[in-house]
C-alpha cells in the first residue's frame, strides 16, 4: 500500500485524556521468535521529569526489533540483557500524541504531535519518553507516514547523506531496494540529485521503479556485477555479494557503504563479513564505510521536510493492530519483509 499522507484524515486530538493504570501491549518477555510475542497487560508508564507521555497513534517495525526480540547476534545482550530482554515491548518507531509532561519539560505541552525513534514501547497504547527526542510531526502528515520514517529513513539518510555524501548527478546502487531502508534510500538518493538504480526481487520490481529508481536490476534474472555498469555510491542494505564483487561496480573514488551483512552465525555476524570487507577495500580506490544508525533530531527534522514536501512517501506494505506484531516481526525475520509493517496499538 502506497500510503499518501494528503488522503488521511489529522487525529490530533488538544485535549489530555486521564492516564490509564494498564494498558494492553505487544510484549516478549523472554528471547526468542515469534511465537514468544504475546498481547498482554502492563502498567501504563509515568513520565520522567524531563519525559513526556505519549498516547501511540502509530509504531512500526524493523530489523532493529527483530534483533531485540531474538537477541542476536549474540554480542547484542551484553547491553540488551543477558538472560532475558530488558526491553520488553517492541517498537522503536514511534508517532503520537503528548498527553502528560514532566517537570522539567518546557518545550512540548499536551495535544502536540511527535514522532521520533525511542527504546523500544511503541507497540503499546502509552509510552513515556524524553522529550528532546521528539520532533513535530509536520502539518499534512499522517501518524502512520510519521511512524513509518525514524529507523529506516535515519539509515538511508546517514548511509546517502553522511557517509557516502552523496552529490547531485552521481550514480547510486541501491542493494536491497524494496525493505524498510531500501524503499526509503530510492527516494531519498533521488531527492539528493543522484541517478538511482535499485536491485530487488521479481514481484517488487514495479513498486521501486515507481518510488523513482532510474533503473532496476531483478537479481532473480539479472547480476548488477555482471551489467557493467560502474557507481559512484553503492548502499548495501543486503551484504550478500563478495568484497570483490562489491568492489569491481565502483568508480573510482567511490564509496560502499553497508549497512548489513549476511546472518551465518549468531554469535558474532555479520562482523566477519564487514571485517573481509573493510580488508578488500584497505588499499583500493573506493572507500569503505560501515555505520550504525543513530537518533539525530536535524536528520529526523529534515526527513519530515522530505515528508511534508511529498518529496518522500513512505511506503507501507500494510497496517495491523497489536494481534499482528508477531506475524510482522516474523515476516521481518524471514529477510523477505517488502517496505513497512505500521502498527496501530489502539
Amino acid at each position: 500500500m502506497n500510503t499518501r499522507t494528503a488522503d488521511e484524515p489529522d487525529t490530533r486530538s488538544d485535549t489530555a485524556p486521564e492516564p490509564l493504570s494498564a494498558m494492553r501491549a505487544a510484549v516478549a518477555r523472554r528471547y526468542g521468535t515469534a511465537e514468544v510475542v504475546t498481547v498482554d497487560e502492563v502498567p501504563t508508564p509515568a513520565p520522567g521529569s524531563e519525559e513526556v507521555l505519549l498516547r501511540v497513534e502509530a509504531s512500526s517495525l524493523n530489523a532493529l526489533d527483530w534483533h531485540f526480540l531474538t537477541g542476536t547476534p549474540y554480542l547484542l545482550r551484553l547491553v540488551a540483557g543477558l538472560r532475558r530482554p530488558k526491553r520488553i515491548i517492541p517498537g522503536a518507531d514511534i508517532a503520537g500524541v503528548v498527553v502528560a509532561i514532566g517537570d522539567a519539560v518546557t518545550t512540548l505541552r499536551p495535544g502536540d504531535a511527535v514522532f521520533t525513534e525511542g527504546p523500544g514501547g511503541g507497540c503499546a497504547p502509552h509510552v513515556a519518553i524524553k522529550a528532546a527526542a521528539l520532533v513535530p510531526v509536520p502539518d499534512g502528515v499522517s501518524f502512520a507516514a510519521a511512524a513509518a520514517t525514524p529507523v529506516a529513513g535515519l539509515t538511508a539518510i546517514q548511509g546517502l547523506r553522511t557517509h557516502a555524501g552523496v552529490q547531485p548527478g552521481e550514480r547510486v546502487l541501491i542493494n536491497g531496494a524494496a525493505g524498510g531502508v531500501g524503499t526509503f534510500a530510492v527516494q531519498i538518493a533521488k531527492a539528493l540529485g543522484a541517478e538511482v538504480t535499485a536491485v530487488c526481487s521479481t514481484r517488487n520490481v514495479e513498486m521501486v521503479r515507481r518510488l523513482g529508481a532510474d533503473h532496476v536490476v531483478d537479481y532473480t534474472t539479472d547480476d548488477f556485477v555482471d551489467g557493467g555498469a560502474r557507481f559512484d555510491v553503492m548502499l548495501d542494505n543486503v551484504g550478500n555479494r563478495t568484497p570483490a564483487d562489491c568492489l569491481s561496480v565502483m568508480n573510482s573514488g567511490g564509496r560502499y557503504v553497508a549497512v548489513s551483512g549476511p546472518k551465518k552465525n549468531r554469535w558474532i555476524d555479520p562482523l566477519p563479513h564487514i571485517i573481509r570487507t573493510r580488508l578488500r577495500f584497505w588499499r583500493a580506490d573506493a572507500s569503505f564505510h560501515q555505520f550504525t544508525a543513530s537518533m539525530n533530531r536535524d536528520d529526523l527534522e529534515y526527513l519530515g521536510e522530505l515528508l511534508a514536501s511529498g518529496a518522500v512517501i513512505p511506503e507501507i506494505e500494510r497496517i495491523v493492530g497489536l494481534d499482528g506484531v508477531a506475524d510482522g516481526l516474523a515476516e521481518i525475520g524471514s529477510g523477505h519483509a517488502r517496505a513497512k509493517i505500521v502498527v496501530t496499538p489502539t
